[in-house]
Protein backbone atom coordinates (compact mmCIF):
# COMPACT_ATOMS: atom_id res chain seq x y z
CA UNK A 1 0.00 0.00 0.00
CA UNK A 2 2.96 2.38 0.83
CA UNK A 3 4.30 2.05 -3.19
CA UNK A 4 0.41 2.40 -4.20
CA UNK A 5 0.54 5.70 -1.90
CA UNK A 6 3.81 6.96 -3.38
CA UNK A 7 3.17 6.58 -7.58
CA UNK A 8 -0.20 8.36 -6.82
CA UNK A 9 1.55 11.42 -4.98
CA UNK A 10 4.20 11.19 -7.73
CA UNK A 11 1.30 11.46 -10.52
CA UNK A 12 -0.27 14.34 -8.77
CA UNK A 13 2.61 15.75 -8.43
CA UNK A 14 3.60 15.66 -11.51
CA UNK A 15 0.05 17.50 -13.24
CA UNK A 16 0.17 19.88 -10.62
CA UNK A 17 3.62 20.92 -11.71
CA UNK A 18 2.99 20.97 -15.84
CA UNK A 19 -0.36 22.45 -15.64
CA UNK A 20 -0.82 24.68 -12.46
CA UNK A 21 0.37 27.69 -14.09
CA UNK A 22 -3.08 27.41 -16.51
CA UNK A 23 -5.86 26.64 -13.23
CA UNK A 24 -8.34 25.09 -15.52
CA UNK A 25 -12.08 25.03 -14.68
CA UNK A 26 -15.04 22.69 -15.89
CA UNK A 27 -16.42 23.90 -18.78
CA UNK A 28 -20.14 24.37 -17.43
CA UNK A 29 -21.93 25.59 -14.08
CA UNK A 30 -24.63 23.36 -14.76
CA UNK A 31 -24.20 20.27 -16.73
CA UNK A 32 -24.51 17.06 -15.36
CA UNK A 33 -21.70 14.78 -15.87
CA UNK A 34 -22.70 11.35 -17.87
CA UNK A 35 -19.74 9.68 -18.54
CA UNK A 36 -16.50 10.13 -16.86
CA UNK A 37 -12.82 9.44 -18.51
CA UNK A 38 -12.01 5.81 -19.26
CA UNK A 39 -16.03 5.05 -19.02
CA UNK A 40 -16.03 1.84 -21.25
CA UNK A 41 -17.59 3.01 -24.77
CA UNK A 42 -18.56 -0.13 -27.00
CA UNK A 43 -14.72 -1.57 -26.31
CA UNK A 44 -12.91 1.42 -25.79
CA UNK A 45 -12.48 4.21 -23.29
CA UNK A 46 -14.16 7.58 -23.31
CA UNK A 47 -11.29 9.91 -23.62
CA UNK A 48 -12.95 12.65 -21.93
CA UNK A 49 -16.07 13.80 -19.96
CA UNK A 50 -19.41 13.98 -21.35
CA UNK A 51 -22.26 16.34 -20.49
CA UNK A 52 -25.74 16.67 -20.82
CA UNK A 53 -28.01 19.60 -20.29
CA UNK A 54 -26.51 23.26 -19.57
CA UNK A 55 -27.15 25.97 -21.78
CA UNK A 56 -23.05 27.84 -22.30
CA UNK A 57 -19.87 25.73 -22.57
CA UNK A 58 -17.26 27.48 -21.04
CA UNK A 59 -13.79 27.90 -21.99
CA UNK A 60 -11.10 26.08 -19.36
CA UNK A 61 -8.89 28.36 -19.56
CA UNK A 62 -7.93 31.08 -21.75
CA UNK A 63 -6.16 30.40 -25.04
CA UNK A 64 -5.87 30.41 -28.64
CA UNK A 65 -8.66 29.31 -30.54
CA UNK A 66 -6.93 26.80 -32.96
CA UNK A 67 -9.80 25.08 -34.44
CA UNK A 68 -13.51 25.41 -35.02
CA UNK A 69 -16.12 23.47 -36.75
CA UNK A 70 -19.77 23.54 -37.07
CA UNK A 71 -22.82 21.13 -37.31
CA UNK A 72 -23.66 21.11 -41.07
CA UNK A 73 -19.87 21.70 -42.21
CA UNK A 74 -19.02 18.54 -44.19
CA UNK A 75 -16.23 19.65 -46.29
CA UNK A 76 -14.69 16.24 -45.76
CA UNK A 77 -17.24 14.71 -46.98
CA UNK A 78 -17.56 12.81 -43.90
CA UNK A 79 -19.67 12.32 -41.06
CA UNK A 80 -17.45 13.66 -37.57
CA UNK A 81 -17.89 12.03 -34.60
CA UNK A 82 -17.38 15.26 -33.20
CA UNK A 83 -19.90 17.17 -34.93
CA UNK A 84 -19.74 20.99 -34.22
CA UNK A 85 -16.34 20.95 -31.88
CA UNK A 86 -13.88 23.86 -30.69
CA UNK A 87 -10.13 23.65 -29.77
CA UNK A 88 -8.47 25.57 -27.92
CA UNK A 89 -4.42 25.93 -27.20
CA UNK A 90 -3.47 27.17 -23.93
CA UNK A 91 0.13 27.12 -24.33
CA UNK A 92 3.44 24.51 -23.36
CA UNK A 93 1.33 22.16 -25.35
CA UNK A 94 -2.01 21.61 -23.94
CA UNK A 95 -5.68 22.17 -25.95
CA UNK A 96 -8.87 21.72 -24.81
CA UNK A 97 -11.42 20.58 -26.97
CA UNK A 98 -15.16 20.85 -27.06
CA UNK A 99 -17.36 19.46 -29.21
CA UNK A 100 -20.63 17.53 -29.86
CA UNK A 101 -22.83 20.70 -29.18
CA UNK A 102 -25.10 22.75 -31.11
CA UNK A 103 -23.02 25.84 -32.54
CA UNK A 104 -20.07 28.16 -31.40
CA UNK A 105 -20.84 31.77 -30.14
CA UNK A 106 -19.17 34.19 -31.83
CA UNK A 107 -16.50 36.07 -29.71
CA UNK A 108 -15.37 39.54 -29.73
CA UNK A 109 -11.58 38.35 -31.02
CA UNK A 110 -12.13 35.32 -32.89
CA UNK A 111 -9.22 33.77 -32.06
CA UNK A 112 -8.68 34.85 -28.58
CA UNK A 113 -10.66 33.38 -25.67
CA UNK A 114 -11.09 34.51 -21.98
CA UNK A 115 -11.38 31.52 -18.94
CA UNK A 116 -15.31 30.80 -18.45
CA UNK A 117 -15.86 32.45 -21.76
CA UNK A 118 -18.76 30.67 -23.32
CA UNK A 119 -17.57 29.64 -26.81
CA UNK A 120 -20.60 27.55 -27.47
CA UNK A 121 -24.13 26.52 -26.58
CA UNK A 122 -25.01 22.60 -25.30
CA UNK A 123 -26.94 21.05 -28.31
CA UNK A 124 -26.63 17.56 -30.34
CA UNK A 125 -24.12 17.15 -33.35
CA UNK A 126 -22.05 14.35 -34.01
CA UNK A 127 -22.13 10.87 -32.21
CA UNK A 128 -24.33 12.89 -28.90
CA UNK A 129 -27.89 11.20 -28.57
CA UNK A 130 -28.93 14.01 -25.80
CA UNK A 131 -28.15 17.70 -24.96
CA UNK A 132 -24.85 18.29 -24.10
CA UNK A 133 -21.56 18.92 -25.14
CA UNK A 134 -18.15 16.53 -24.91
CA UNK A 135 -15.23 18.27 -23.44
CA UNK A 136 -11.41 16.89 -23.31
CA UNK A 137 -7.71 17.73 -22.73
CA UNK A 138 -5.01 16.57 -24.95
CA UNK A 139 -1.40 16.78 -24.23
CA UNK A 140 0.23 16.95 -27.73
CA UNK A 141 3.71 17.09 -27.12
CA UNK A 142 3.06 13.54 -24.68
CA UNK A 143 0.33 12.85 -27.43
CA UNK A 144 -1.86 11.52 -24.59
CA UNK A 145 -5.30 12.57 -23.69
CA UNK A 146 -5.63 14.16 -19.95
CA UNK A 147 -8.03 13.05 -17.30
CA UNK A 148 -9.06 16.28 -16.80
CA UNK A 149 -10.13 15.19 -12.95
CA UNK A 150 -6.55 14.91 -12.72
CA UNK A 151 -5.80 19.11 -12.93
CA UNK A 152 -9.17 20.51 -12.35
CA UNK A 153 -11.11 20.05 -8.96
CA UNK A 154 -12.65 17.08 -8.33
CA UNK A 155 -16.32 17.10 -8.50
CA UNK A 156 -17.40 16.07 -4.91
CA UNK A 157 -18.51 12.49 -5.36
CA UNK A 158 -21.75 11.16 -3.36
CA UNK A 159 -20.52 7.21 -3.42
CA UNK A 160 -17.66 5.41 -2.96
CA UNK A 161 -16.44 2.73 -5.63
CA UNK A 162 -18.17 -0.50 -5.77
CA UNK A 163 -16.77 -3.76 -6.97
CA UNK A 164 -19.18 -5.90 -8.59
CA UNK A 165 -17.52 -8.74 -9.14
CA UNK A 166 -13.60 -10.31 -9.44
CA UNK A 167 -13.11 -13.08 -12.05
CA UNK A 168 -9.92 -15.15 -13.78
CA UNK A 169 -9.63 -16.17 -17.33
CA UNK A 170 -7.29 -18.68 -18.27
CA UNK A 171 -4.89 -19.31 -21.05
CA UNK A 172 -7.45 -20.66 -23.19
CA UNK A 173 -10.53 -17.59 -22.64
CA UNK A 174 -12.48 -19.98 -20.22
CA UNK A 175 -14.00 -17.34 -17.01
CA UNK A 176 -13.17 -19.75 -14.43
CA UNK A 177 -16.09 -20.33 -11.81
CA UNK A 178 -14.32 -22.02 -8.81
CA UNK A 179 -11.76 -20.65 -6.65
CA UNK A 180 -9.59 -24.08 -7.09
CA UNK A 181 -7.38 -23.70 -9.87
CA UNK A 182 -4.17 -25.45 -11.81
CA UNK A 183 -1.05 -23.60 -12.23
CA UNK A 184 -0.75 -21.39 -14.59
CA UNK A 185 -1.38 -17.67 -16.42
CA UNK A 186 -4.72 -16.17 -15.24
CA UNK A 187 -6.16 -12.70 -16.50
CA UNK A 188 -7.94 -10.81 -13.77
CA UNK A 189 -11.74 -9.29 -14.68
CA UNK A 190 -13.11 -6.72 -12.46
CA UNK A 191 -15.87 -5.25 -12.98
CA UNK A 192 -16.16 -1.71 -10.96
CA UNK A 193 -17.49 1.69 -11.53
CA UNK A 194 -15.99 4.48 -9.76
CA UNK A 195 -17.97 7.06 -7.48
CA UNK A 196 -20.53 9.42 -8.73
CA UNK A 197 -20.15 13.39 -8.38
CA UNK A 198 -22.75 15.21 -6.73
CA UNK A 199 -23.43 16.33 -10.59
CA UNK A 200 -23.99 13.39 -12.25
CA UNK A 201 -26.67 11.60 -13.69
CA UNK A 202 -27.57 8.55 -11.07
CA UNK A 203 -27.69 5.66 -13.71
CA UNK A 204 -24.31 6.73 -15.10
CA UNK A 205 -21.61 3.99 -14.23
CA UNK A 206 -18.61 5.62 -14.14
CA UNK A 207 -15.16 4.21 -14.36
CA UNK A 208 -12.84 4.35 -11.11
CA UNK A 209 -9.52 6.51 -11.00
CA UNK A 210 -6.98 3.51 -10.40
CA UNK A 211 -7.64 -0.60 -9.80
CA UNK A 212 -4.88 -2.13 -8.04
CA UNK A 213 -3.87 -5.78 -7.48
CA UNK A 214 -2.50 -7.45 -4.80
CA UNK A 215 -1.00 -11.20 -4.66
CA UNK A 216 -0.04 -12.36 -1.35
CA UNK A 217 0.25 -8.97 -0.07
CA UNK A 218 2.52 -7.43 -3.03
CA UNK A 219 1.34 -5.23 -5.47
CA UNK A 220 1.49 -7.12 -9.03
CA UNK A 221 -0.13 -4.58 -11.09
CA UNK A 222 -2.00 -1.07 -11.11
CA UNK A 223 -4.19 0.11 -14.26
CA UNK A 224 -4.29 3.33 -14.16
CA UNK A 225 -6.96 6.10 -15.68
CA UNK A 226 -4.97 9.45 -14.93
CA UNK A 227 -4.51 9.36 -19.32
CA UNK A 228 -4.75 7.71 -22.23
CA UNK A 229 -1.82 7.67 -25.48
CA UNK A 230 -1.87 7.87 -28.79
CA UNK A 231 0.85 5.38 -30.35
CA UNK A 232 0.71 4.30 -33.86
CA UNK A 233 -3.10 5.07 -34.22
CA UNK A 234 -3.70 2.77 -31.60
CA UNK A 235 -4.96 3.94 -28.05
CA UNK A 236 -2.78 2.70 -25.20
CA UNK A 237 -3.55 2.88 -21.12
CA UNK A 238 -1.28 2.39 -18.24
CA UNK A 239 -0.77 -0.69 -16.57
CA UNK A 240 2.51 -1.32 -15.46
CA UNK A 241 3.30 0.08 -18.82
CA UNK A 242 1.46 1.10 -21.90
CA UNK A 243 -0.91 -1.85 -22.93
CA UNK A 244 -3.69 -1.52 -25.98
CA UNK A 245 -7.12 -0.36 -24.91
CA UNK A 246 -8.69 -2.77 -26.69
CA UNK A 247 -7.19 -5.67 -24.00
CA UNK A 248 -8.33 -3.59 -21.30
CA UNK A 249 -11.72 -2.54 -22.28
CA UNK A 250 -13.16 -6.55 -22.40
CA UNK A 251 -17.26 -5.88 -21.43
CA UNK A 252 -19.52 -3.01 -20.25
CA UNK A 253 -17.53 -2.02 -16.85
CA UNK A 254 -15.15 -4.48 -16.96
CA UNK A 255 -11.63 -4.04 -16.96
CA UNK A 256 -8.62 -6.27 -17.86
CA UNK A 257 -6.89 -4.64 -14.60
CA UNK A 258 -3.53 -7.44 -14.56
CA UNK A 259 -2.30 -10.84 -15.90
CA UNK A 260 -0.76 -12.96 -13.21
CA UNK A 261 1.07 -16.14 -12.87
CA UNK A 262 -0.10 -18.17 -10.33
CA UNK A 263 1.80 -20.62 -8.47
CA UNK A 264 0.83 -23.38 -6.44
CA UNK A 265 -0.04 -23.05 -2.69
CA UNK A 266 -2.39 -20.79 -1.29
CA UNK A 267 -2.89 -17.78 -2.07
CA UNK A 268 -4.27 -13.97 -1.57
CA UNK A 269 -5.89 -11.75 -4.07
CA UNK A 270 -6.79 -8.63 -3.17
CA UNK A 271 -8.18 -6.15 -5.47
CA UNK A 272 -8.48 -1.94 -5.18
CA UNK A 273 -10.67 0.09 -6.46
CA UNK A 274 -10.03 3.60 -6.19
CA UNK A 275 -11.44 7.56 -7.30
CA UNK A 276 -10.04 10.69 -7.33
CA UNK A 277 -10.89 11.67 -4.34
CA UNK A 278 -9.06 8.69 -2.86
CA UNK A 279 -12.11 6.84 -1.49
CA UNK A 280 -11.13 3.44 -1.98
CA UNK A 281 -13.34 0.06 -1.98
CA UNK A 282 -11.58 -3.26 -1.76
CA UNK A 283 -11.92 -7.30 -2.18
CA UNK A 284 -10.21 -9.83 -0.80
CA UNK A 285 -10.01 -13.68 -2.82
CA UNK A 286 -8.33 -16.59 -1.45
CA UNK A 287 -7.79 -19.49 -3.70
CA UNK A 288 -6.41 -22.77 -3.75
CA UNK A 289 -3.34 -23.97 -6.55
CA UNK A 290 -2.68 -27.26 -7.35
Amino acid sequence: MRKLVLRITAVLIYFCVIFSAHALSWPSESAILVRNFGSNDRGMPVLGMIFSGGTDVLAADSGEIIFSRKKNDNASRLPSPLGAWTAVDHRDGLISIYSRYTEPVRTINETQVEKQQAIASSGVSGWSTQNGFYFMLFDRRERRWINPSMIITPQKETRPPQINSVDLKNSQGIMMQSRNLTQGRYKVIVNAVGGAPLTSNAASRFAPQRIVCLINGTEVSSLNFEAVSARDGVLMVYRNGLVSARQIYSSLSSFEAAEVFLTRGQVTMEIIVQDISGANRSVVNRLVIN
